[in-house]
């Protein structure tokens, strides 16, 4: 597709500083040919985008003058032709034309090998789906005879699968090749692609708010290109146009197609800075830094925030907050979830969870009660030290769009690496609502549920409520309703007579939370 000129409502008007359409097959295949050309006769390539994986290497050995066959179980060995060296985005995923047809007796991983053994000229063997295979002691001495004769017959054996392991002996042989994910700029050219087939087949252009295509483009970050085209036309398919109604289903499909394993949730339920009562230097700071987080590409992404504070503060709905006002996923770690009893897995778990919050980006990365996951004791084996190891590895290193969102209430088990200066951009203490913050929060909750706050007396229960926690606060007006369920309507004098009956964290924890207040005092800015 070229540059055009066109309507700011129609997809096509994209293509203007969008890639052509040849894309990134130059830095792919540029890697990948520098492989083959490298004397190592094995290659892995873990992917789900099998078609596109064969039609870069077919394309390789066309320019490197090899023959090429592909393998699989059900056809066995056949010819491959080398692809249109004019190929778009979407024949990316497609096979280059149709492969010959298999040769006889070759479709057992034995007599594949064998015959590959036997070829004397030099070929690219592209192998579906051969980690099945590789428990076959037989068929790993044959993999080992052949790539030890490299030197002779040149043979590249090329696994593709979604996840291979080679043995031990084969490992020293090979090299693993990664296909790139998409770039936003990329991206752009399927969406424009896209669009231009739905005009072929529909008749009409696809209509486009430019704000929406630019959410969605965001929000494919991450995926595979055969994923992302899939979303593409999910977001069309309906109504022949892409709008910022498309977008949340477009969030929620990705975060399936990243194949979450449970220590990461999607949070549907988010909030705006409206129902958080109080807090409102930390309202002022996140406003001030949404634009740079959301747009500002020429600027350092903002990383995150740790909210230290008094249980039931209001630390969680403001998490719940920063994603809602700044219009971006939000996900929660689940510590608990991370652990397992094998060695080395509860790791594992966690670089997963922040591969896929990576790949989520732009978002917001909710870490409840961090405290718990990293505390540094010896009881766990040096598990819980190992985890924040990676966690802070990767805060140091990541450079996508997330941002985190850590709350705290037990400050004696914070480790002291997390909570230096340049791990998180602040460190907020969240104290006990003052009297009109109070009176905002009783408001707050008398209105989601359907109540007018100007049929209560908000001062004077704001007043009677000294020393309540936001969390204490709503359950009063969930305790008086209880109360008064069929008896009539809900008056300020029944909350009163329920905050009358409540005994508050603060004054049961006294010690603690001023313990809390004073280490706040000199580490922390405060919320409010």
């Amino acid at each position: 597709m070229g540059r055009c000129k066109a309507r700011a409502s129609d997809t096509s008007a994209l293509a203007v500083g969008a890639e052509s359409p040849q894309y990134r097959a130059m830095s792919d295949r540029g890697d990948l040919e520098l492989l083959l050309q490298s004397h190592i006769p094995l290659l892995t390539i873990d992917t789900h985008e099998e078609p596109r994986a064969v039609r870069l290497l077919a394309a390789c050995a066309g320019r490197l003058g090899k023959r090429v066959q592909l393998w699989s179980i059900t056809d066995g060995l056949r010819a491959l032709p080398y692809p249109s060296p004019s190929a778009n985005l979407s024949d990316e995923l497609r096979l280059a034309g149709d492969a010959g047809a298999g040769a006889a007796g070759t479709h057992e991983p034995q007599a594949a090998l064998r015959r590959i053994k036997a070829e004397l000229s030099a070929t690219i063997f592209i192998l579906l789906d051969f980690h099945a295979h590789l428990d076959d002691p037989v068929i790993v001495r044959l993999i080992k005879e052949i790539a030890l004769n490299f030197s002779v017959r040149e043979h590249h054996l090329v696994f593709v699968s979604h996840h291979i392991e080679l043995p031990a002996e084969l490992s020293r042989l090979s090299a693993r090749f990664d296909l790139k994910l998409p770039s936003a700029d990329e991206l752009r050219t399927l969406i424009n692609e896209e669009a231009e087939l739905w005009k072929l087949k529909n008749g009409e252009r696809v209509r486009a708010e430019k704000p929406a295509v630019q959410q969605l483009v965001n929000n494919l970050l991450g995926l595979t290109l055969s994923d992302a085209a899939m979303l593409i036309r999910k977001a069309i398919r309906d109504d022949g146009a892409i709008l910022s109604s498309d977008i949340p289903p477009v969030v929620k499909a990705k975060y399936t197609l990243l194949g979450n394993d449970g220590a990461l949730s999607f949070e549907h339920d988010t909030a705006t800075l409206v129902d958080v009562g109080g807090l409102e230097r930390l309202k002022q700071w996140l406003q001030t830094r949404h634009k740079a987080f959301v747009n500002g590409a020429d600027l350092d992404a903002p990383k995150g925030v740790l909210l230290v504070g008094v249980q039931g503060g209001g630390k969680s709905l403001a998490a719940k907050a920063v994603a809602g006002v700044w219009g971006v996923p939000l996900l929660r770690l689940d510590f608990g979830a991370l652990y397992n009893t094998f060695f080395g897995e509860t790791e594992k778990n966690t670089r997963e969870a922040l591969k896929t919050a990576s790949a989520m980006a732009p978002c917001v990365l909710w870490v409840d009660e961090i405290e718990k996951g990293v505390a540094t004791g010896d009881n766990d084996g040096g598990t819980s030290r190992r985890v924040l190891a990676t966690l802070l590895t990767w805060m140091a290193e990541n450079r996508s769009r997330v941002f985190i969102v850590a709350t705290a209430n037990d400050i004696q088990h914070l480790p002291p690496e997390l909570v230096r200066k340049g791990r998180m951009d602040e460190i907020f203490f969240v104290d006990l609502p003052d009297a009109d913050t109070r009176a905002q929060i009783y408001g707050i909750h008398l209105r989601k549920r359907g109540l007018d706050p100007a049929a209560f007396d908000l001062p004077t229960l704001a007043q009677a409520s000294e020393g309540f926690s936001g969390a204490e606060i709503e359950q009063s007006v969930v305790a008086a309703r209880y109360a008064v369920y069929g008896e009539g309507e809900l008056s300020t004098a029944h909350v009163l007579a329920e905050i009358a009956q409540t005994k508050p964290l603060s004054v049961v924890m006294a010690d603690r939370i001023q313990a809390l207040r004073a280490w706040a005092a000199e580490r922390t800015v405060p919320a409010d």
